[in-house]
């Protein structure tokens, strides 16, 4: 299915199989019915898609879903239980070597090597790589320059900022230029104002480098940047789409309330209006076309005190709340009382 000559979302099977990529474009990333599992916790439940060569493609779920696990996978750093998954045209399995040197990868938590300069950490990846020396110091130059940090490549990294960190790390794993990119959770913990800088350093490098970036995030704004994103929840991927055809697929405004009594108010939407609505982040919330026609009947009508109302047109939340049943949010709430439920972890949280 062609997502360009659609407005709903990319179809996929009981096991998350999808169509893709678009355009025809030569495919970087293929994933076939992929699993991973740990003793009796299935992470990863048989999910398939293709992105194509020169896409940025956003994984996009809450923490616990799977994310990284997968990511982990395509990178060769774990082995799937089951399935196949090939990366710039090599099996991450049995063609692990090729796949690492075709790649770049920045993750979560920062590797870098405090006690060293910009430089020095650049070099140290590129005798990892194996890169020919004549062209180590110009590639350097031009990836340092890239993410405006030339400046300071004889500065010790731990005098870095964290948004400074994140972008030697996009640039460390660029030095090799690698055909594909991958950024687990690229800005996590950084404030908003940094994280939309080092968005804009890498949607620039994408341009200039011609590479695929795969991008896992719980971001909603971060999502938007990506031309595809896959929702992924509990090791499933739900659906896959562009960001306005995901959000063009759920087709009704939200609308949220609170109320003297919210149950009251759930009931009276079913009795007297047909609707069905749940609590989400402490408010009654429910999707209907036309919202802001909609509201007035609601105080008019409902019969019951209405404290605060809001309106919004549909969002990747609202799209994933559509697939699942819940927000993100309210999904990274559960998985958290989950952990808590489990004494071992409990034990090590206490340490």
């Amino acid at each position: 299915m062609n997502i360009g000559d659609s407005s709903r979302p990319e179809s996929t099977d009981s096991a998350g199989e999808s169509t893709g990529p678009p355009d025809g474009r030569p495919t970087a990333i293929e994933v076939d019915q992929i699993h991973k599992s740990y003793h009796d916790v299935e992470a990863v439940r048989g999910i398939s898609f293709r992105v194509a060569a020169g896409e940025t493609f956003g994984f996009l779920g809450p923490n616990g879903a799977g994310k990284s696990t997968t990511i982990s996978m395509l990178c060769t750093l774990i082995r799937p239980t089951s399935g196949r998954a090939a990366v710039a045209g090599f099996d991450v399995v049995k063609q692990a070597r090729e796949v690492r040197h075709r790649i770049g990868l920045v993750f979560q938590d920062t590797t870098l090597d405090d006690y060293l300069t910009a430089e020095e950490n650049l070099r140290f990846h590129a005798e990892l790589y194996g890169m020919p020396s004549p062209l180590v110091a110009s590639r350097i130059r031009q990836v340092l320059g890239m993410v405006e940090l030339w400046e300071r490549r004889t500065s010790i990294v731990r005098t870095f900022s964290g948004g400074m960190k994140r972008r030697l790390e996009i640039a460390r794993g660029l030095l090799h230029s690698p055909r594909v990119l991958f950024l687990d959770e690229p800005t996590l913990g950084l404030d908003p104002q940094t994280r939309n800088h080092v968005w804009s350093y890498i949607n620039e490098l994408r341009q200039r480098e011609d590479i695929t970036i795969f991008m896992t995030t719980h971001y909603m704004d971060e999502a938007e940047y990506s031309d595809r994103i896959a929702i992924i929840d509990q090791g499933q991927i739900v659906a896959i789409g562009t960001p306005a055809v995901l959000k063009a697929s759920v087709g009704q405004d939200r609308v949220q309330l609170r109320t003297d009594d919210d149950g009251a108010a759930i009931a009276g939407l079913r009795e007297r209006f047909g609707l069905e609505a749940k609590m989400s982040e402490d408010s009654v919330t429910l999707y209907v076309p036309g919202g802001a026609e909609f509201v007035p009947r609601l105080f008019a009508e409902l019969g019951v005190p209405i404290r605060w109302v809001n309106i919004a047109r549909p969002t990747l939340d609202d799209v994933f709340m559509a697939y699942t049943g819940r927000t993100i949010r309210d999904a990274e709430a559960s998985a958290s009382d989950q952990l808590r439920a489990i004494p071992f972890m409990r034990a090590r949280r206490g340490r």
